[in-house]
């Protein structure tokens, strides 16, 4: 799916004109063009913002008086870039107002590593609703909509057409109602487990059910089970939390755990964040 992007334009905000140099080198390997372009400080950011930018990498060696207003800059616009705090042993342990840790690259193929990593958070990831109810797919397509992260969303209103929908195409995650009549969310999930579907897989339920997560999670395939309040908005706050959570883990493979993050750790996602 890399290669739908035409192009990305990403920021290096360093002092260090040789971490800048390094993301250089990496973007003229990588397997998309990519412009990279540098800032010192806030004022630069902003500056450069105004072309638009889609990811931003952060030195995680900018004094912590600068740390604060660059985040700030990269925040304000009305599309702001997807951003990284590359860290160093200074920055071990402590949490930072950015989307993204990873470690700071020292050579040229680690800088390649995190643009080819990162650039995959521009690429819609499919997510399929599954529920017979009109109001709630139109809730989790909302909530899809309002996260930082790009879906394409596709919505079947019972299991038997979720298969066939999975057969005939693929996707990243599936939002599955449990109570469905007919053919229920965990024979559907059944379904998707015997024919080896590649699909992380959250189960919708109104009240906890831990033994239908049990009964879901055997096996692979099942992501997790989210249960819904009864009122619409409740629902959608809901959701819209989780569905933050689960598109990081689509787009780098893992969640981001809060622990100490040091020079050369892998890229992690953070859970976006979020006011309602």
């Amino acid at each position: 799916m890399i290669d739908e992007l035409l192009s990305l334009r990403a920021l290096v905000v360093t002092r260090t004109e040789s971490i800048a140099s390094l993301f250089r080198q990496a973007a003229s390997a990588a397997s998309v063009p990519i412009e990279i372009v540098a800032a010192a400080d806030a004022a630069a950011v902003q500056l450069l913002l105004g072309d638009g930018v889609d990811i931003a990498y952060i030195d995680g060696a900018l004094p912590a008086h600068e740390m604060t207003p660059v985040a700030a800059a990269l925040r304000a616009p009305a599309k702001p870039p997807f951003s990284i705090l590359m860290a160093t042993a200074s920055t071990a342990g402590k949490i930072f107002e950015t989307d993204g840790l990873a470690g700071k690259p020292s050579r040229a193929e680690e800088a390649r590593w995190l643009l080819e990593r990162s650039m995959r958070v521009r690429v819609p990831s499919r997510a399929l609703v599954v529920d017979d109810s009109t109001t709630m797919r139109s809730i989790v397509r909302k909530s899809l909509a309002a996260t930082r992260f790009q879906f394409h969303v596709t919505e079947a209103e019972a299991g038997l057409a979720a298969l066939q929908l999975l057969r005939d195409g693929e996707f990243d995650i599936v939002f599955l109602d449990h109570n469905m009549p007919g053919f229920s969310g965990l024979e559907t999930l059944s379904e998707f487990k015997r024919e080896n579907r590649c699909v992380s897989v959250v189960m919708i339920t109104s009240t906890r059910d831990h033994a239908l997560a049990a009964r879901a999670g055997a096996g692979r395939g099942f992501s997790q089970e989210a249960v819904l309040p009864g009122r619409p908005r409740d629902s959608a706050v809901r959701l819209l939390r989780l569905a933050r959570t689960q598109s990081a883990s689509c787009v780098s493979g893992r969640r981001y755990c809060r622990d100490s993050v040091t020079e050369n750790s892998p890229l992690r996602m953070r859970m976006p964040r979020f006011s309602a």
